[in-house]
Order: structure tokens, then C-alpha cells, then sequence
């Protein structure tokens, strides 16, 4: 079992910068992989990136490549993914999420409640 908080998000205005965290507790944290997803308003969840279990590997959905970074601190057993030059369309609600050593479009077993992030002027 892992249980996942999240915490960073906020109002900010385009251009602007965030980082949220999410903090895991639980058994054997570094076997997991962890991605972040959004979920805007109307749409579906989506994956926005994700690192690996070994911190050697990391994955962007295509409008994050390049803004968004996703990074591990294995001390701290915190993940965050730190959100430059932020659009409107990067606003909803944020989830981090774990599951077993590789990213990978599916099979996350372990969901946070979620933090609001709202870009807007």
C-alpha cells in the first residue's frame, strides 16, 4: 500500500511558474514508478509525465515537453513536477499517482486526492 499527497498547486497567470509535490508513504516507496495526471474541465484524465522507479527514466505528454519537469527525491520519498510558462490550458485538478516500476500509460493503482492548478489572468 502507498498513500500519495499532493500539495503546490494554485492561481497563477500565464508565463508563470509552479511546483507541486507529492509526498508517498507507505511500503517499499521506491518500487514505484510516479506520474502526474490532469484532469481539466469536461475532458478525461490525462497523463502529463511520469519517472521511474529507478529515477532514470522520465516521460512528458507532448505539450509538457520542454515547460514541465518531473524529478524524484528519494531522502525526502517526495516527487515533484515543477510547471514553467503556464498556459490556460494546463488548468484542473492534478493527481499524483504510482505504479510498479515502469511508466507506462496505465496500471496506476495508487491515485492522491488531487491539487488545483488555474492559470488564468
Amino acid at each position: 500500500q502507498v498513500q500519495l499527497v499532493e500539495s503546490g498547486g494554485g492561481l497563477v497567470q500565464p508565463g508563470g511558474s509552479l511546483r507541486l509535490s507529492c509526498a508517498l508513504s507507505g511500503n517499499t516507496p521506491d518500487y514505484y514508478a510516479m506520474g502526474w495526471f490532469r484532469q481539466s474541465p469536461g475532458k478525461e484524465h490525462e497523463g502529463v509525465a511520469c519517472i521511474s522507479s529507478s529515477g532514470t527514466s522520465s516521460y512528458y505528454e507532448d505539450s509538457a515537453k520542454g515547460r514541465f519537469s518531473i524529478s524524484r527525491d528519494r531522502r525526502k520519498n517526495t516527487v515533484y513536477l515543477q510547471m514553467n510558462s503556464l498556459k490556460p490550458e494546463d488548468t484542473g485538478v492534478y493527481y499524483c499517482t504510482a505504479r510498479p516500476l515502469d511508466c507506462a500509460p496505465w496500471g496506476y493503482d495508487y491515485w492522491g486526492k488531487g491539487t488545483q492548478v488555474a492559470v488564468s489572468s
